[in-house]
């Protein structure tokens, strides 16, 4: 079986170019709208580090562009409770109506992407994806403990 690498690459294109729009409006790098709705759809994930972890962007990436959505008024720093180095990122309401946008390209985007596909080859590609993320995280486990 042949794998095609590229398409992993080919996916995160097309969805960039599909956000260029909104991010050009709102005058927002696309790492910034990433970090924003990262935070939105991830409410489990709250600072910084998170994003460094989850998303693997680079530590001054996440910087430069999470100081550029606090500074216009998308987060809010907020200290967390008996920690003093740790600062949450909280979403404010001016950043929900962009969260709502993005949130409508991305259910576009994911229904253009899955046009043709019936609910049962959705089911089976669902199954099939947790365990190649299965596999990718026991691969890297394993690499971790050489």
């Amino acid at each position: 079986m042949k794998f095609n690498f590229e398409f992993a690459e080919k996916i995160s294109r097309t969805y960039s170019d599909e956000c260029r729009p909104l991010c050009h409006e709102l005058k927002l790098p696309q790492t910034a709208f990433d970090i924003l709705m990262f935070l939105a759809n991830n409410p489990e994930y709250k600072t910084a580090r998170d994003i460094v972890e989850i998303r693997k962007i680079k530590a001054n990436l996440v910087s430069v562009n999470v100081d550029k959505l606090v500074n216009e008024g998308y987060l809010e720093r907020k200290p967390v409770e008996n920690d003093r180095r740790k600062t949450e990122l909280v979403c404010t309401k001016k950043a929900g109506t962009v969260i709502e946008r993005g949130r409508r390209i991305q259910q576009q985007f994911t229904a253009n992407l899955f046009a043709g596909i019936d609910e049962e080859q959705k089911k089976q590609l669902t199954i099939v994806m947790e365990q190649l993320e299965n596999n990718m995280d026991e691969i890297i486990r394993r690499k971790s403990h050489k």
